[in-house]
């Protein structure tokens, strides 16, 4: 039968989006990249073999990461990022072969807040709605959340499927389940969007730490 696929695509902008291909080395090393700002958000995997999504998130910091095929709270160690914050003009992998191992090629996405545009942000759940304002005109069209303090998946929503006061589809980017309908996680607002006191502790515990991207 029929299926209905849906692609997101990211065009390379400066202060928005970049993707980087590196050859690793085994050794800390210096990965050079384009955004022109420091990088908030970054995607890692290995383009010749099987391997995990390796991802950094500024709100959880260069001394540790999360993996975007596994709902798992935060893995510490210098073997990431060499305990290095990345800059405006590169980043850092450390020794882990998931980032960096020697002679095997590796793509980066590397995302940052541009206003209007883009925002990579993090939130303190609270159990009630809460609005979250990425300065944005009409909205976003794109959301994905993951908590950073404990166990939870990685979820998507976006305007195509519907980002609605009601019911809003989502999908989960660590698993290989379909689309999930029949529930009102996120709503719409002006200025971003809100966490309603519907979503499970995975996007909305009292005290849970929660990172972000939303794209208008």
């Amino acid at each position: 039968g029929q299926q209905t696929i849906l692609s997101h695509c990211f065009r390379r902008s400066p202060g928005f989006f970049d993707v980087v291909t590196y050859k690793g080395t085994g050794s800390s090393t210096n990965i050079s990249h384009n955004l022109g700002v420091a990088p908030e958000l970054m995607l890692v995997k290995t383009r010749d073999t099987s391997g995990a999504w390796v991802v950094y998130s500024s709100n959880v910091g260069e001394t540790g990461a999360l993996y975007l095929n596994s709902p798992g709270d935060v893995d510490t160690g210098d073997y990431y990022w060499n305990d290095t914050a990345p800059s405006a003009q590169q980043f850092t992998v450390g020794t882990l072969n998931q980032v960096n191992r020697s002679n095997i090629q590796y793509v980066a996405y590397l995302f940052s807040t541009l206003p209007g545009i883009s925002k990579v942000g993090s939130y303190t759940g609270t159990g009630n709605d809460i609005n979250i304002d990425c300065e944005f005109l009409a909205g976003a069209r794109f959301v994905m959340i993951k908590r950073t303090n404990g166990t939870g998946d990685w979820y998507i929503w976006d305007s195509a499927r519907g980002i609605v006061s009601g019911n809003d589809p989502y999908v989960l980017l660590n698993t290989t389940d379909g689309n999930v309908t029949g529930t009102d996680y996120i709503d719409p607002l002006s200025v971003g969007f809100t966490v309603t006191s519907s979503a499970p502790a995975a996007i909305n515990a009292s005290g849970g730490e929660y990172l972000f991207l939303a794209i208008a």
